[in-house]
């Protein structure tokens, strides 16, 4: 007699419009790192954050085709600019934990610095790191390397090459950069006291199966990391791109924050066509998230493909 009730009384709260609720939405995004093996190397993706970037400091295309690029690949974009993630990239040898640039850290709002939760959520301490290679010093990839003066990756040595060094820890009279550079120089002093800030000659071998790559143009001493590991290659380009729904298809667009464009171009224009014939995994700072993937030669321009999800071997 009470199960007939019962029945007869959620039928009727059924009908009524009573039905029990869909639990709340979450509304928090996965911790943002992501894994890859490169031989006997063990890559790890780490999420930093995001920005926008408007289309008016873009240079070399026609501004009224820049929706219908966007359009096409489906990127974020408001009035604000279009949406372009800030990456680092962990790699582990074996030998050295290294991690390729530092993300933003605390020079930016809430919506950026979040490398260390994340190399967190990936397993590993900010006290692991024991080799922060830069690829350019730019401040969404040195300003988290310190805080109020402290080392965020107390036992690594950071490395960049030497004309980089030479431009933002120097200040000449007259200099248009010396605010950025401070800015710099304040994140590379905590390391320096110590003697833990190392330069190299570009295309040096920096670690055993770890090369730099000369791609300066963007900045004066601007470097991709190639990691080579029984046959299998990733590049770490750092800021060779941007806005990859246009700087793919038409390599010759520049950025306000290229030092040289002119040179800056061109290193974009061997690299793409580099990496479409070597076939090489990259990693690329402004990719979408994960930013890693391969670079495509196609009839006109180039595609970036992303990586498929896969588990390791």
């Amino acid at each position: 007699m009470f199960a007939k009730f019962r029945r007869t009384a959620l039928s009727i709260l059924l009908a009524a419009g009573f039905a029990a609720a869909a639990p709340a939405p979450v509304k928090t995004q996965s911790p943002g790192f992501y894994r890859m093996a490169v031989g006997n190397f063990e890559v790890t993706a780490l999420y930093d954050g995001n920005l926008r970037i408007g289309s008016q400091i873009l240079h070399g295309i026609d501004q009224a085709a820049v929706p219908g690029l966007l359009a096409r690949e489906f990127a974020d974009s408001n009035e604000k600019g279009v949406l372009t993630a800030i990456n680092a990239f962990l790699v582990n040898t074996g030998a050295h934990l290294i991690l390729v640039d530092a993300g933003l850290g605390t020079c930016g709002g809430p919506a950026t610095g979040h490398v260390l939760e994340n190399l967190k959520a990936a397993g590993y301490r900010a006290e692991d790191v024991d080799a922060v290679l830069i690829t350019h010093m730019h401040g969404d990839h040195v300003c988290g390397l310190a805080k109020a003066g402290v080392r965020l990756f107390p036992n690594a040595t950071v490395y960049a090459s030497e004309p980089e060094i030479a431009y933002w820890l120097t200040t000449v009279p007259n200099d248009t950069a010396a605010e950025s550079k401070k800015g710099v120089q304040k994140m590379m002093q905590p390391y320096q006291a110590v003697g833990k800030l190392k330069g190299f000659k570009p295309g040096a071998v920096v670690f055993p199966g770890v090369t730099a790559i000369d791609t300066h143009g963007h900045t004066p001493g601007h470097t991709a990391y190639l990691f080579q590991s029984t046959g299998q290659n990733f590049l770490a380009f750092g800021d060779i791109a941007h806005v990859h729904a246009l700087q793919f298809v038409h390599p010759e667009v520049t950025i306000d924050y290229d030092t040289d464009q002119p040179t800056a171009r061109a290193a974009r224009l061997a690299l793409f066509d580099r990496l479409a014939k070597e076939g090489w995994s990259i990693g690329g700072a402004h990719l979408p998230f994960p930013g890693i993937g391969h670079v495509r030669k196609d009839a006109s321009g180039y595609s970036y493909v992303p990586v498929e999800y896969a588990p390791l071997p």
